[in-house]
């Protein structure tokens, strides 16, 4: 045997034990990138185009908006108006961040502003409304957390546009922020209005 041969063997078996460890590599760079890279509220919705889930949510008891008691979830509620949903809880950390600028964003009369109040303490929730002001035109109660699972709901906040013709057109994954409602919310918001007029 000639002494190349010699020097050959062990480099191909260094790179055969190498080429495992390689493929691991780039296999863990590949995952870490899928999960990390991206904008997290930009999650794909199955439900985009879909009319809005036909779920009936309970009435928020004892909440009331000027002396009138705010009427629980009826998908009734969608057609021909432009919605934004929210799906929030009082012991959600975001959901605290985002409801005064929901507040405001519910000064808007274009739309209306429809709230899932999943798996809360109705005492938490309508206090909550009360130290952040109430941008709720309607409030279903979600107890369980099924009618979530109906919209996709990953977990809370998140915000879904419904066209006038009752179909989502939008989801938002997270807080609503100033920079997403003026880069993104706002535009669909716009783009929702002027369909169908």
């Amino acid at each position: 045997m000639s002494s190349e041969m010699h020097e050959t063997a062990p480099r191909t078996r260094r790179w055969l034990v190498m080429l495992p460890l390689i493929f691991f590599g780039a296999l863990a760079a590949l995952f870490l990138l899928r999960l990390y890279g991206g904008d997290p509220s930009k999650l794909p919705s199955a439900l985009i185009g879909r009319p809005a889930p036909q779920t009936a949510l309970p009435a928020l008891e004892g909440l009331t908006h000027d002396g009138a008691a705010v009427p629980g979830l009826d998908p009734s509620a969608f057609k021909g108006k432009v919605s934004l949903v929210n799906v929030w809880a009082s012991w959600c950390v975001p959901c605290h961040d985002e409801a005064p600028l929901l507040t405001e964003i519910g000064k808007d009369t274009r739309f209306q502003i429809v709230g899932i109040n999943y798996k809360d303490a109705a005492d938490n929730a309508r206090r909550f409304l009360g130290r952040y002001g109430n941008p709720f035109s309607v409030v279903g109660v979600d107890g369980n957390g099924r009618a979530s699972i109906e919209w996709g709901v990953y977990g809370v906040p998140e915000t879904f546009i419904v066209g006038k013709d009752g179909r989502i057109v939008y989801k938002l994954v997270g807080p609503i922020t100033p920079e997403n409602f003026d880069r993104v919310l706002k535009v669909e918001i716009e783009k929702a209005l002027k369909a169908g007029t």
